[in-house]
């Protein structure tokens, strides 16, 4: 009996599902940008009274943004994109966001949407030309600074760009139009000069 109870255990093991990114190992570009998958990340989306932010923030360990197209990083990676008057979109590489707002004593609420959402780094001196070729936001440098961050369109798709350096741009897709976005933007890349 508990032979058959240590080999289920293992079989259980070896069933365990492992999330495979949709656009791993995929890399293209055109002169003067490159299109490459963003590491997996954990992503939150959190909904909370702008009241509550400063709460939120300690516990996150930065601080939450609270005026449009902003966003705010800390030493750590993690990533906080202001989306609305009481939406953020929260991206970390290596930390776990949802367990430190779970230590949060205010009204919020936090959705993982990990499984949800997968990420194109876009970048290069054609990273702007590239975006611009699918989508109506207003990428110039006095609009769309770095650290600049807006929900968006991207051809037929609704995307949340952050710009994270001066030619670095991260765009945020459902992983369901992951191949879309990504084919969009390799057509688009063609057209940009060196």
């Amino acid at each position: 009996m508990a032979k058959s109870a240590q080999a289920a255990k293992v079989a259980a093991k070896v069933a365990q599902a492992v999330r495979v990114e949709p656009l791993a190992g995929r890399i293209s570009g055109g002169a003067g940008v490159t299109l490459t998958p963003a590491n997996p990340a954990s992503r939150i989306s959190l909904r909370a009274d702008s009241a509550n932010a400063k709460a939120l923030s300690k516990v996150l360990g930065l601080d939450l943004p609270l005026a449009p197209k902003t966003s705010a990083s800390n030493a750590k990676g993690r990533l906080a994109l202001w989306l609305g008057p009481d939406e953020w979109l929260i991206i970390d590489e290596s930390g776990d966001p949802m367990g430190d707002l779970a230590k949060a004593r205010v009204l919020h609420s936090a959705t993982d949407i990990s499984h949800r959402n997968t990420a194109i780094v876009v970048a290069g001196k054609g990273a702007r030309a590239t975006l611009e070729g699918g989508c109506p936001q207003n990428l110039s440098d006095a609009a769309f600074p770095v650290g600049a961050a807006a929900r968006t369109v991207l051809g037929k798709i609704e995307v949340v760009i952050h710009r994270s350096g001066e030619t670095d741009y991260r765009v945020e897709c459902w992983r369901s139009f992951s191949d879309y976005a990504f084919g969009f933007l390799t057509e688009t890349s063609k057209d940009c000069l060196a």
